[in-house]
């Protein structure tokens, strides 16, 4: 039977994501979730039907966490310029670094969805919502750019990501702020 403790299953979700960056998805047990989440044992599988419905839940816990701020959200309501765009993108690659372990238990449930099609219906499909959403308020917005633009950006920030969290030392942070700038001006053209 599965519990219904909503703060309860947000804390075994969080232990969760820890567990997949810390130990990837081979490491991710109901006991190794129990333990990180210092819960008693088998706390988890009272929540969890299997393991499968772990992951999936652990997958759509990592987006609830990154939802923007509603001061991001508002930005869009200002300047429609390139500056704007380069200060929202810059907040983006800030916030999804400032969760490190997040991005890197996404990255463990990504390649566990090459072995397992209800995960990899799962996050094609929170991935492709979340890049429509990003290209409707784009456009709804009047930004620069178009669907292209905010492809592009989505592509080239997080391999920056990528790179920002599992290899530090290939850019500096000024490099990196240097490269979210070129990013936006060269993906927007000219205007």
């Amino acid at each position: 039977m599965a519990r219904t403790n909503p703060e309860r299953r947000q804390a075994l979700l969080d232990a969760s994501i820890e567990v997949l960056a810390r130990d990837g998805a081979r490491g991710l047990t109901f006991r190794a979730v129990d333990k990180e989440a210092g819960v008693p044992a088998g706390t988890a599988s009272n929540y969890f039907a299997n393991r499968d419905e772990l992951l999936v839940q652990t997958g759509h816990r990592y987006y609830e966490r990154l939802i923007p701020s509603a001061e991001t959200m508002g930005k869009l309501q200002g300047p429609r310029t390139r500056e704007t765009i380069t200060e929202l993108m810059t907040e983006v690659v800030e916030r999804v670094s400032g969760f490190r372990t997040g991005y890197l238990a996404l990255l463990e449930l990504r390649l566990a969805a090459a072995r397992r099609p209800e995960l990899q219906a799962l996050l094609t499909q929170r991935v492709r919502a979340d890049l429509d959403f990003n290209i409707r308020n784009h456009l709804t917005a009047g930004l620069p750019g178009d669907e292209h633009t905010v492809a592009l950006l989505y592509l080239a920030l997080n391999w920056l990501i990528l790179e920002r969290l599992t290899l530090p030392g290939i850019f500096t942070e000024e490099q990196a702020a240097e490269l979210v700038r070129v990013a936006v001006e060269r993906s927007i053209g000219s205007l």
